[in-house]
């Protein structure tokens, strides 16, 4: 479960460096996209587009060191230890469910403007941040949920046999209270 946690946190990374480099590197092709004109940028748009930039950077550096993905003691614990309750990652659920938002949310408007005006980085942006989104929910609904799995049988114990009866479960139950 923790290979779906680290890998959302380092491709959340990677994907706001990737947003972030057209930003830093070339501010006049983005004002050139997005203007009916060709022109140069002004110093403010140029300040604009790279301080942007840089705080994309520092948004996906941070997801990856509010989650714990990179230890920041000096002691190293058990790798197979609970991220999400670790102590040595406090933020790591609200972190990801920020993030989750922050995906779920740039993928909407990209969506919909990818409905307006049918551009494929739209989509791709789409798809990308819906991908993403969804591998936050799953790390926030189940990357946590070690403690509730039996070491015994493997079950996870919060489920019951509501509508129908788990016979086998049963038998076994009596079978050791005959005993």
């Amino acid at each position: 479960m923790t290979d779906v946690y680290y890998a959302y946190t380092f491709a959340t990374a990677g994907w706001m460096l990737l947003q972030s480099i057209p930003l830093l590197t070339s501010p006049t092709m983005i004002i050139t996209m997005l203007s009916p004109e060709v022109r140069e940028t002004t110093p403010l748009e140029d300040y604009l587009s790279r301080s942007l930039g840089i705080a994309v950077i520092v948004i996906g550096v941070l997801t990856v060191l509010l989650t714990g993905s990179i230890p920041l003691t000096s002691s190293f614990a058990d790798p197979a230890a609970d991220h999400l309750q670790d102590p040595a990652a406090p933020y790591a659920l609200p972190t990801l469910v920020i993030t989750g938002g922050y995906h779920a949310a740039v993928s909407f408007f990209c969506y919909m403007m990818w409905n307006e005006t049918g551009n494929f980085g739209f989509g791709v942006s789409t798809i990308a941040g819906s991908v993403l989104a969804s591998m936050a929910v799953w790390c926030v609904l189940f990357a946590g949920s070690d403690s509730r799995i039996s070491r015994k049988t493997g079950a996870d114990k919060r489920t019951s046999g509501f509508p129908f009866k788990n016979v086998e479960a049963d038998k076994k139950r009596a079978g050791k209270k005959a005993l």
